[in-house]
């Protein structure tokens, strides 16, 4: 009986080691939720410190309603300082950045004025959920 109990805390040892091993093998996938227009500089910085301590973390930014706002041509915080420098430093960084279309046609906003480093999507709460679903990404709100 010994025999047994102890092979069997060497089997469990083993699979632990390899979902462990196999955990860290895996490839981090993130969306970024943005739907608040009133302080987007705050989940790029998000996503900055992210990339900073997980340099290879794939982040895809989906935005909707107000959301969308800093991805228009010409958006700048309240303080004047335009967005795209800092979309274009994290476009550079392989971060994806999208665009509900369902946002834009309810507001009538031109697709036109949607910066060249997103892509719209037919619709933002659509697309996180497929990422969820689909490609395993986490979630985070900023």
């Amino acid at each position: 009986m010994k025999i047994v109990r102890t092979l069997f805390a060497l089997l469990v040892l083993a699979f632990a080691a390899c979902s462990v091993a196999g955990a860290a093998d895996r490839e981090e996938k993130v969306v970024y939720d943005m739907n608040d227009g009133s302080n987007p500089m705050a989940g790029l910085n998000n996503i900055r410190n992210h990339l900073n301590a997980s340099p290879k973390a794939k982040i895809v930014v989906v935005t909707h309603g107000p959301g969308i706002d800093f991805l228009l041509d010409g958006a700048k915080d309240k303080n004047g300082n335009p967005y795209d420098a800092v979309v274009q430093e994290l476009a550079n960084r392989n971060v994806q950045f999208r665009v509900c279309n369902n946002t834009l046609e309810a507001r009538k906003i031109d697709r036109k004025r949607v910066i060249p480093e997103a892509t719209i999507v037919p619709s933002g709460v659509a697309e996180v959920s497929r990422l969820q679903a689909q490609e395993g990404y986490v979630y985070i709100k900023p």
